[in-house]
């Protein structure tokens, strides 16, 4: 009993996650990576990935199809909740304290990928990183048609969440990465928590450093870095 206690308080341990709560905690968690915002902290990729090599085992926890066809469903919903959030609050969602602590930086990257890009930033957003979870409120606030935003959603979330899902189920029937599942997990992990982690406490002296300057001399960029209004 005592191991299994300390595998499942262990936060790499993902296949346990997958096994346990499934399909609808994988699709909650996919959902709210981008619906809530929470994806500058979770690696949604990681568990795809290690869904897709699950499956692949011979006591599948959902199958395959199903589980490409609700997971690539929950993306694209929690890009509408991130759209609708941004459409609502408007710039006014630069001035919470999760933006403040985020920085000007990755919404600055969001926005160079909208001015090149266009639409096409919110199908190529799903790829990348912070991106991914900043793209549909920008869409939101600057005014993108709704109708242009959900066609990229769409088109972005079943390529990526779908890709990902088959990569990690063909890989998967790899004995090498089967039998080290837990060393990729951690490895992939580690990729994305390490350098947001180290991005976030720069934030946070970056910000205590603000807080005790004169009034008037902290907090600029961040309210303007995604340009004017597209609506």
């Amino acid at each position: 009993m005592g191991v299994v206690t300390l595998e499942l308080m262990n936060p790499f341990e993902i296949n346990d996650f997958l096994a346990t709560g499934g399909l609808i905690a994988l699709c909650v968690l996919i959902f709210v990576e981008t619906g809530l915002l929470v994806g500058f902290i979770f690696p949604g990729d990681s568990v795809l990935f290690t869904a897709g090599v699950l499956i692949a085992s011979p006591d599948p926890f959902t199958p395959l199809w199903l589980a490409c066809l609700l997971v690539s469903v929950s993306a694209a919903l929690g890009d509408q909740c991130g759209y609708f959030i941004g459409r609502r609050l408007g710039r006014g969602m630069l001035q919470g304290r999760l933006m403040k602590m985020i920085g000007a930086e990755p919404l600055e990257k969001t926005h160079r990928y909208f001015e090149r890009y266009g639409p096409l930033t919110v199908f190529f957003a799903r790829f990348i990183g912070v991106v991914r979870t900043l793209t549909p409120p920008v869409a939101g606030f600057t005014g993108m048609a709704h109708r242009t935003f959900t066609l990229f959603s769409v088109l972005g979330s079943f390529t990526w969440a779908g890709g990902i899902i088959l990569l990690g189920y063909f890989l998967g029937q790899v004995a090498l990465i089967r039998d080290h599942l837990d060393l990729l997990i951690l490895a992939s992990v580690g990729t994305i928590v390490i350098p947001v982690s180290i991005h976030l406490f720069r934030r946070w002296r970056a910000l205590r450093r603000e807080a005790r300057a004169p009034l008037g001399l902290a907090d600029r960029p961040t309210a303007e870095v995604v340009g004017d209004d597209r609506g």
